[in-house]
């Protein structure tokens, strides 16, 4: 008997993606912090006690939080420029 063994990539494509630059912050007041949710359990609990450690104690402005279909899929490109645009810095997270 023959078996089929199938394997994914999920590193992200390489395509029109905007160039990220490397940023250095001087501090985290008045930024906004993204979060891309990888899928998994228990990361909104991590993102949620993240975000309010962020702006009670580390003045944030803003934090924009968006969730990936699962976790071996790669962030889609729209996902990827909006958060590119609209964050200082991304922390792109796991559960369990």
């Amino acid at each position: 008997m023959s078996a089929t063994t199938r394997i994914f990539d999920p590193t992200a494509p390489a395509g029109d993606l905007p160039q990220l630059a490397r940023r250095t912050l001087d501090g985290l007041i008045g930024k906004t912090i993204g979060f891309i949710d990888n899928a998994k359990p228990n990361f909104n609990f991590l993102v949620e006690d993240l975000a309010a450690e962020f702006v009670k104690n580390h003045g944030v402005k803003a934090l924009v939080t968006r969730r990936k279909r699962g976790a071996s899929i790669p962030a889609d490109d729209a996902m990827i420029r909006e958060i590119a645009a609209r964050c200082d810095i991304v922390i792109t997270g796991s559960g369990d």
